[in-house]
């Protein structure tokens, strides 16, 4: 790692913090401290510089927010319910406590995100949308709010995971979406990334790329950051009115990480909450078995931004392995490489087999499906309630496990779970 990071002092970890609570990071230049930035060819400065100045005046547009927030409640489902766990508080010795994204329309937190960019790009004048998934969430997302303002989209797939996630294929193309199969590279969530990226450098001027994660060049991590803390704004206010305080820990999955730095990023200025994020940590340890970016990956740059990264000897991009096709990215937002940096946030990794032990456990004691993504959470948050028993544990529930339907008939046997 840069030497810098290694040696940074603990005063220099405070004021980066500081930065981030006072909101002046992401700063001019679209860094969060060392990291971030907008590293995109010439042909995208000016949509990037476009998109920077609509988000202000978007932002700063009581009407267009009033509307927005009118939408978060009477077509997406929010606030989204606060649930205890009882089942798992029980078995865990802990207090738990599920922010429920599962319960958002389309299934997921992604269509916070995906909402507030197709309004953003309806008042940008776009044509048409552009945008990549992964576990297909995304993707639903953006065709269901295209469709909801009336504005045509394209969503770039990997072919991987067109395979791995064929119910929301289904549901993207239901909603009116145009799905490309992306053969490329890795046939994942990177690969899918990069078509969307080269489609959007065509035709700037008219295409907007709906970007679904809190990675690619300034202003996106911001954006999705912006858009995503809704989660921890309404969750940190449910837990307080349901108890009389504050979790002693939020536990979120990370892949790009839009889910949570959407629960982290409220919560910051939180001194006595603890906050851990969970990585994918696929078959094993070593590079090309697993998506564990923040535990294994080095300073980079991948997809207009400088963050951790996975890569090779000869720093070519590590093709990844993940069960959940959303955390399948050998890349990180620039915001949570900072949190690791400081040392505000913890980030672990769960592999594959722990987090479907723990979706399996959620099933049969909570009544309740959670993707495979949010699994690798709720096996985070397991391992640390033995740690720590007795202990109040807040955990991010990015999405349900519907769409998960095909990996788990072909990893789990569930005639023996039933026994």
């Amino acid at each position: 790692m840069n030497e810098t990071l290694v040696n940074m002092s603990d005063a220099d970890r405070a004021e980066h913090l500081r930065k981030l609570i006072a909101g002046e990071y992401p700063d001019k230049r679209g860094r969060y401290g060392p990291f971030g930035g907008s590293y995109a060819p010439e042909t995208l400065v000016t949509a990037l510089k476009r998109l920077e100045q609509g988000i202000h005046e978007f932002l700063a547009d009581d009407e267009l927010q009033a509307e927005l927030r009118r939408e978060l409640k009477d077509w997406v489902g929010r606030p989204t319910a606060l649930t205890h766990a009882r089942g798992l508080s029980k078995r865990w010795g802990a207090d738990v406590w599920l922010k429920r994204e599962d319960l958002a329309h389309t299934g997921a937190h992604k269509i916070n995100n995906a909402l507030g960019q197709a309004f953003l790009a309806k008042k940008l004048g776009a044509k048409r949308v552009v945008a990549e998934t992964g576990a297909g969430q995304h993707g639903v997302a953006t065709a269901a709010a295209c469709a909801r303002v009336g504005i045509p989209c394209t969503v770039y797939m990997g072919a991987v995971d067109i395979e791995r996630q064929a119910p929301n294929v289904d549901r993207m193309y239901q909603l009116g979406a145009k799905v490309v199969p992306v053969t490329s590279g890795d046939a994942t969530l990177r690969a899918a990334i990069d078509e969307a990226f080269r489609n959007w450098v065509a035709d700037p001027a008219e295409t907007f790329y709906l970007l679904g994660s809190a990675v690619g060049p300034h202003p996106y991590p911001w954006l999705v950051q912006v858009l995503q803390s809704v989660i921890g704004t309404e969750a940190r206010a449910q837990i307080i009115e349901a108890v009389g305080g504050l979790p002693d820990i939020a536990v979120a999955c990370v892949g790009g990480g839009s889910n949570a730095i959407g629960l982290f990023h409220p919560m910051l200025a939180d001194s006595g909450v603890e906050m851990l994020g969970i990585e994918a940590g696929g078959r094993g340890p070593d590079l090309g078995d697993n998506s564990a970016t923040l535990a294994a990956g080095k300073p980079g740059v991948l997809h207009g931004t400088y963050s951790m990264l996975l890569y090779d000897a000869d720093g070519q991009i590590q093709e990844t392995h993940s069960v959940s096709a959303g955390l399948d990215y050998p890349g990180v937002g620039p915001e949570h490489a900072l949190l690791k940096t400081i040392g505000r946030v913890t980030y672990q990794s769960i592999t594959d087999d722990v987090a479907l032990d723990a979706l399996r456990e959620c099933c049969a004691f909570e009544g309740i499906l959670p993707a495979i993504e949010s699994s690798h959470a709720l096996a985070g948050a397991r391992e640390w309630a033995k740690e720590n028993p007795g202990k109040r544990i807040l955990i991010g529930l990015s999405g349900r496990g519907d769409k998960d339907m095909p990996t788990l008939s072909k990893h789990m046997s569930f005639r023996d779970a039933a026994e």
